[in-house]
């Protein structure tokens, strides 16, 4: 995940894409709206192929999570 970077500094903590200030959540963004990887490119001229891939990773990952049953105290 080197082409990821999350800083205190840049983007208030947000991860973008390694050495600009493009946000990984827009990027997740546009290709959820149906854009395609080449407009995404378009769109942001200082990222790559596989920038664009590296969020996809990303992403994944943070949805990878295991749930937890816990007991509803207000049961």
């Amino acid at each position: 995940m080197n082409r990821i970077s999350i800083s205190p500094n840049i983007c208030h903590g947000k991860p973008v894409i390694a050495g600009t200030r493009v946000l990984v959540s827009n990027i997740l963004g546009a290709l959820a709206a149906g854009e395609t990887i080449e407009e995404i490119l378009e769109d942001y001229p200082n990222i790559t192929r596989e920038d664009v891939s590296a969020a996809l990773q990303f992403g994944s990952e943070l949805s990878n999570f295991q749930t937890h049953a816990y007991e509803n105290s207000n049961s």
